[in-house]
């Protein structure tokens, strides 16, 4: 049975992701303590495959995931899930909201509720913990007075805590996470609407650099999907580019926008090309891939009028 590292205890909005997609629901599921676990336990080969959360549409990347993706670890991203996420605060049942001393919660779910907690609970002790379901599970079992947490409500259902508020997020409805399911090796067969992932590492930082990596996606009509720069933990300034583009390394407009990244540029770390999450057709993919090749066919073209 194939072993699918998550981030646990059991309730997180990772397992909860995870149990979106029947295949991996069907395997033997390992509940790890922190996401980095997640990814040295895939990396060394203990577990199958990880599980993780990559960016929040309130917080951004999951830097303690992305970085380590980045520098650390040889691992391809084989799919993503995205879920619409609901923060609520839990408390031991009876505890009202005026009770409230002390909020304990996974550090982006806290993020997600800045609005909430500064409007309700101004005076409130905030206190990290490993993930959410991780803190509701320590607030049931050991009732710390004046103690909430935030996190799913599949959490307080399996811990017995109520609800003492729905949906505190700062965007209700709009609170989105993706996660990533990331292998030692393999590359997902191209599904029509996919995503490719790519690290740039520059040769030098001067002026235009950028410019120069971006006009390769522009002169292909390659579409951005994301792009983040992150220090390259070399120097002060030195900084790398992570960039998510809609399409296939098995495109040929995208393997030719690749290859030439490789060349210009010091290093090219390939993340992954996988079936990208969400229903859009891939028409703009299509498109422009059968644009590559009328152009590819015309300089053929052209190059076999030359004179030998």
């Amino acid at each position: 049975m194939t072993r699918v590292a998550y981030l646990g205890p059991p309730g997180t909005f990772t397992e909860e992701a995870l149990l979106s997609q029947p295949d991996l629901a069907d395997g033997d599921l390992v509940a790890m303590r922190s996401m980095p676990e997640v990814l040295a336990a895939t990396a060394a080969g203990d577990v199958d495959l990880g599980f993780v959360a990559l960016e929040n549409s309130i917080e951004g990347s999951v830097l303690l995931v992305l970085d380590r993706l980045v520098f650390d670890h040889d691992l391809l991203i084989q799919r993503e899930v995205v879920l619409t996420v609901r923060e609520n605060l839990l408390a031991p049942p009876g505890m009202t909201l005026a009770e409230v001393r002390r909020v304990v919660s996974f550090p982006d779910a806290l993020a997600q509720c800045r609005r909430f907690l500064a409007e309700s609970l101004p005076e409130v002790e905030i206190v990290a913990a490993n993930s959410t379901a991780g803190a509701v599970r320590e607030v049931a079992e050991n009732r710390p007075p004046g103690t909430a947490a935030v996190g799913p409500a599949l959490a307080a259902k399996l811990y017995g805590l109520d609800v003492l508020a729905p949906d505190i997020e700062d965007t209700p409805g709009a609170n989105q996470t993706r996660f990533a399911l990331v292998a030692r090796a393999g590359i997902p067969a191209p599904s029509g609407h996919d995503k490719t992932s790519i690290v740039c590492f520059q040769r030098d930082d001067r002026p235009g650099s950028l410019h120069a990596i971006l006009g390769q996606f522009t002169a292909r009509n390659i579409n951005l999907t994301k792009l983040e720069s992150r220090p390259t933990k070399h120097s002060l300034g030195d900084y790398c580019f992570i960039i998510d583009l809609e399409g296939h390394v098995d495109d040929e407009v995208v393997a030719d926008c690749l290859r030439d990244l490789r060349v210009q540029l010091a290093s090219v770390k390939f993340l992954g090309s996988y079936p990208a999450a969400g229903e859009h057709g891939p028409a703009m993919r299509r498109d422009a891939e059968a644009a590559w090749k009328a152009a590819d066919e015309w300089i053929t073209d052209l190059r076999g009028q030359v004179a030998r």
